[in-house]
């Protein structure tokens, strides 16, 4: 899994499997998900994530 944030337009990138993309279904006009051939989600596309959110900043953590 992957997870870009890009500041200038405050998007957040989460890439779960490395497979083509067959379909992008439009949750509302901030959340994109990208799907293969199966229906299952390649990646996750968060438009404007801090403005929606309400979050001063963006962080994450990680397990093992």
């Amino acid at each position: 899994m992957n997870v870009t944030y890009f500041p200038d337009t405050d998007t957040v990138l989460i890439e779960l499997r490395d497979k083509e993309v067959h379909e992008t279904v439009e949750i509302n006009e901030n959340i994109l998900l990208d799907l293969d051939k199966e229906g299952k989600v390649v990646c996750m596309t968060i438009e404007h994530t801090r403005e929606n959110a309400k979050l001063p900043h963006f962080s994450y953590s990680r397990s093992y």
